[in-house]
């Protein structure tokens, strides 16, 4: 599907609205500036919906799937246990013993 080609034309009435909006204080010739600059990115936006795109590339390149490991356990459950524990400032049976929140 091919979208279809921008078709917007701006003047210097525009141009004096979005600074507005923007809050900024252009001069005349800033003025004149950006609406050169406004044109030419439109062409090129023009120029880009032209690109024909072939829909067929995921067939070259593969379809996007995620990476990810696999779900192990990487270590034997609890041999770290004791070492946290150790290193916390209180602690209380197997848990880190901290402040009352509520």
């Amino acid at each position: 599907m091919r979208a279809r080609p921008i078709t917007i034309g701006m003047d210097k009435k525009d141009i004096e609205n979005l600074a507005q909006l923007a809050r900024i204080g252009l001069s005349e010739e800033e003025k004149e500036n950006l609406l050169k600059d406004t044109e030419d990115i439109l062409v090129f936006v023009g120029k880009v919906q032209k690109v024909e795109v072939d829909m067929r590339a995921e067939e070259r390149i593969g379809i996007p799937h995620n990476v990810i490991r696999e779900d192990v356990t990487p270590h034997e459950a609890g041999i770290y246990t004791e070492a946290l524990l150790a290193a916390a400032p209180a602690r209380e049976g197997n848990y880190v013993k901290v402040k009352n929140i509520l």
